[in-house]
């Protein structure tokens, strides 16, 4: 049981990666003797655990279900007012036209059917501005990156 850090996102999509950047950002800052090793799997005995995903997929709930608590990092377009947004979540289905396209409250609501419980989860989501092919941030996003690792850290601490 702990707390897991889960960033999804396209690395070679520009603001689409953000979320590897602000786990980078959150190591750092916590002062992790590698910033940058972060996983693609969930096996740890750590309390803390970042892992990085392509995408949120039903096949990660039981790996999730393991934690007490989640936080959720991805871009997004502009669908919500904030540059960045947080949010706390509740395990609800949420139907998608896109067959690749799982959202964090979906992916809660297979744990909870799984397992009759979820872990304490929130969203934090950057507004990302530029989506080439390219795994540089654009200056926009890469300007919250630090607001949004401090939300990040605010979290882990329970000020929030």
């Amino acid at each position: 049981m702990g707390t897991l850090i889960l960033g999804y996102g396209n690395q070679d999509r520009q603001d689409d990666g953000v979320a590897w950047h602000i786990m980078v950002d959150v190591r750092k800052k916590l002062k992790f003797s590698d910033p940058y090793q972060i996983d693609e799997n969930f096996d740890s005995n750590n309390d803390l655990v970042f892992v990085f995903q392509l995408q949120l997929m039903p096949e990660m709930a039981e790996e999730i279900a393991g934690y007490d608590r989640v936080c959720f990092l991805d871009a997004h377009t502009g669908a919500v007012q904030e540059d960045v947004h947080f949010e706390h979540l509740s395990p609800v289905y949420q139907h998608s036209p896109l067959t690749h396209h799982l959202t964090a409250n979906s992916l809660l609501s297979i744990i909870e059917t799984i397992t009759k419980k979820v872990p304490d989860a929130v969203l934090i989501s950057v507004r990302g501005h530029e989506f080439g092919y390219s795994n540089s941030l654009s200056p926009n996003t890469r300007n919250l990156v630090s607001l949004a690792s401090q939300r990040v850290i605010d979290w882990i601490n329970g000020l929030t």
